[in-house]
């Protein structure tokens, strides 16, 4: 981002976690509460980036796995004669999907602890900074009325 921008800039999607990476702003004066949720914010990033890549990457390569083996077993090569792709039809990818998500369901629960875990922290560190910033305009506008 420019280097006068005053926000966050959001990147087109990662071509693993299929997740737009995020340029957070940092201000010139930033508070140690400040920085403290900007950098909550960023791991909270970080580690979605890292699960939805992982999750991908083993989602794509049991999808191919799963098709070989179902063509295969039908004595049907991964492309047909014409060179096109070969497909399953949705009742046999619908068999794939609920393997797939049983199969991860643990690892799923587990990543929706965390995510609810990092967002409570992150909300609750958002209100004491719009907290604080609310009391020093207060305090700016009082002292303002004084003078």
């Amino acid at each position: 981002p420019p280097a006068h921008s005053h926000s966050d800039w959001i990147g087109p999607p990662d071509k693993l976690s299929n997740l737009r990476p995020i340029i957070f702003y940092v201000p010139a004066e930033e508070s140690a509460l400040e920085r403290r949720l900007r950098e909550a914010r960023q791991e909270a990033q970080a580690s979605n980036q890292r699960f939805w890549a992982r999750h991908n990457l083993a989602f794509r390569q049991e999808k191919e796995e799963f098709i070989y083996s179902r063509l295969k077993a039908k004595g049907l090569e991964m492309r047909d004669e014409s060179g096109q792709k070969a497909t399953l039809n949705a009742e046999e990818m619908a068999d794939f999907y609920k393997d797939f998500l049983s199969k991860n369901l643990k690892k799923h629960l587990q990543y929706n602890r965390d995510w609810y875990k990092r967002n409570f922290r992150i909300t609750f560190l958002m209100g004491q900074v719009a907290l604080v910033r609310a009391l020093r305009w207060l305090r700016r506008r009082k002292k303002n009325v004084e003078q």
